[in-house]
């Protein structure tokens, strides 16, 4: 009975050696080269201005009118799905790191004009205008992370960059795809699952873009010799909340 007990009492011992080696060697949250996926919902504001100037009087007597939407916006909303890349640094409780990201958009907007709504076209003359769709297929950014670990499993971190973005935009008359791109923000709250994988983690994250003023080409004539011409502007944000799993797998420091 005794040598059973004491077989019992080794192997118990052994068993928290093993297990204290594994969460040893385990990656704080962010830390080393780590890769990621991610789900969530995506939501934003676009705010168009529309400047038409009427030349059918001649080049030098033309009258103007603007169209902008200065207070709300067309909203876009839908879920999104993508991934992060990218590799940190812990150095006591702080934090340092660079990281690349993919999200494959759904934040749509449909806009349907009810009463007499037109546009013109240099190639084809004024066309009835009664329907506006407008979809983020894909958004992606990068950029620099600073961060704070809360505890040995907690890192709080903040990433600023730039981002770009594909929107396929369509009318009842019409089909385009335009980019648009700006400075992009995150904060995250990441913390380890270590009862599943000291090297895995489970990350919280909120993404701003600020897609600034761009030019929208291809609606309307912009040629002085038609009877009129547009230019078009858009400026907006888009804002993304994502939870997903991290996982960190390799340490640079490994190599030396």
């Amino acid at each position: 009975m005794k040598k059973v007990k004491l077989i019992i009492a080794a192997v118990s011992v052994l068993s928290l050696v093993s297990s204290s080696a594994v969460y040893a060697d385990g990656f704080a949250p962010g830390e080393g080269l780590y890769i990621g996926g991610f789900g969530g919902h995506g939501s934003g504001i676009v705010q168009p201005k529309v400047t038409t100037q009427d030349l059918a009087a001649g080049p030098d007597d033309f009258g103007v009118t603007t169209g902008e939407m200065t207070d709300g916006g067309l909203g876009l909303s839908g879920a999104v799905g993508g991934g992060w890349v990218g590799y940190g640094y812990k150095m006591g409780p702080l934090y340092i790191g660079f990281e690349w990201d993919f999200a494959s958009g759904g934040e749509k907007f449909k806009a349907t004009c009810t009463g007499s709504c037109t546009i013109y076209d240099g190639d084809s003359g004024t066309k009835a205008l009664n329907e506006v769709q407008a979809e983020v297929k894909f958004t992606t950014s990068g950029g620099g992370r600073i961060g704070y670990y809360l505890n040995s499993n907690t890192l709080l971190a903040l990433r600023g960059g730039i981002a770009a973005s594909k929107f396929d935009v369509k009318t009842n008359t019409d089909s385009s795809n335009y980019y648009g791109g700006g400075p992009a923000f995150a904060a995250s709250l990441q913390s380890t699952l270590a009862e599943i994988d000291p090297n895995l983690s489970l990350r919280l994250e909120y993404l701003v873009v600020d897609y600034m003023t761009a030019n929208v080409s291809g609606w309307g004539d912009t040629a002085n010799t038609r009877p009129s011409h547009d230019n078009d502007e858009i400026t907006g944000q888009l804002y993304q909340a994502r939870l997903g799993l991290a996982y960190s797998f390799f340490d640079v420091n490994s190599l030396f």
